[in-house]
């Protein structure tokens, strides 16, 4: 844990807590009573403080509007059956948050502004953690550009903020996914990796046409022959086949290294589970669904955690699952809330008490 840092608090005069039943809240929609902000200016962080949630003052010529350096991370707190608040796994994301800065060549955040700064702002909201099953605290840093003025070059000043939002079950139902044939999310050199903010608004037009044709999301593949599979929307995907849990590799750079995708390889490799990362193709996927050798397919994700799928559509061809006959990925999920919620012991140190 970092040193105390020292932060300007100005607390909210009335909370909005208690205009809010925090019952199967949705995702993403309410935020808690404060934000805290940051500027990076000639070279350094400065102004780091804790205030009331409020609108941004921004000028129209702010380059991240133009330009896109933005980038975020998507974490999570829980509280235990005592009532504890813990942070799941943040270091993991405060260094890819980095690896993404790195990447779109924006400074880097220090660790006492992301997580210390994290904890405090927790600490301060920490009321607003739902005490219920699959109910949790998401949490978004992000950082953008904030220079005034056009021209494309490096902003030399940013601004990192980070919103806290309560929320339950991400998806209520399981998912149909479409195989994504014609658009591409990310190419090997490219920012696939990245939790930057044109990844996603790149994602959207195919996300929109597999919703209008019946469909839950995407599944990206390659951008040279559209067979090799990447992910599914704001998830990782993972294939049960022949007992063997499969999921696309990390290597070409074009994945999210997803932290809730680290802790379901820990988890079923506890399990017994034997996990390989390696390339997979979409034909690999529909030869052994007609062998009958696939039994399990399911995304995760920090807002989904894992979300079973019921059917894979490739080029017109349904392969069709029935989610209420998962065991893997049902074990799976049950094992990382305990973690999370306090029921088991937390053998990996993934739990930051705030």
């Amino acid at each position: 844990m970092t040193e105390a840092l020292a932060i300007s608090v100005t607390k909210a005069e009335r909370s909005k807590l208690q205009d809010i039943n925090l019952e199967n809240i949705p995702f993403g929609k309410y935020f808690t009573d404060h934000m805290l902000e940051a500027d990076y200016e000639n070279g350094e962080w400065k102004s780091v403080e804790i205030k009331p949630y409020q609108p941004l003052l921004l000028e129209p010529s702010l380059a991240a509007l133009h330009y896109g350096q933005a980038i975020f991370e998507g974490i999570k707190a829980y509280k235990d059956e005592e009532g504890n608040a813990f942070i799941f796994r943040p270091v993991d994301n405060f260094k890819r948050f980095n690896k993404s800065a790195e990447r779109m060549n924006m400074p880097v955040v220090p660790e006492e502004i992301f997580l210390e700064g994290m904890r405090q702002l927790i600490d301060l909201d920490r009321s607003w953690i739902p005490a219920k099953n699959e109910h949790s605290l998401y949490i978004r840093p992000f950082m953008f550009s904030s220079d005034a003025m056009l021209g494309v070059r490096p902003s030399e000043t940013y601004k990192f903020i980070i919103i806290l939002s309560p929320t339950g079950p991400y998806y209520a139902q399981p998912m149909k996914i479409l195989v994504e044939e014609s658009y591409t999310r990310a190419a090997p050199g490219g920012v696939g990796f990245s939790k930057n903010a044109g990844n996603y608004g790149g994602s959207m037009l195919a996300a929109s046409q597999a919703r209008k044709a019946g469909y839950d999301q995407v599944l990206w593949t390659d951008a040279f022959e559209h067979k090799w599979l990447q992910e599914v929307g704001m998830m990782n995907v993972f294939f049960m086949i022949d007992g063997v849990a499969v999921t696309p590799s990390l290597e070409e750079g074009t994945i999210l290294e997803g932290v809730t995708r680290a802790s379901v390889m820990t988890g079923l490799k506890e399990m017994g589970i034997k996990v390989e990362e390696r390339k997979i193709s979409i034909d690999e996927v529909v030869e052994a669904y007609k062998a009958g050798k696939v039994k399990e397919v399911f995304g995760t994700g920090t807002a989904a955690v894992i979300a079973p799928i019921r059917e894979l559509n490739y080029k017109g061809f349904a392969m069709e699952f029935d989610p209420a006959t998962f065991t893997v990925s049902t074990n799976v999920k049950k094992w990382l809330s305990d973690i999370r919620e306090g029921r088991v012991a937390d053998n990996h140190d993934w739990m930051w008490k705030v």
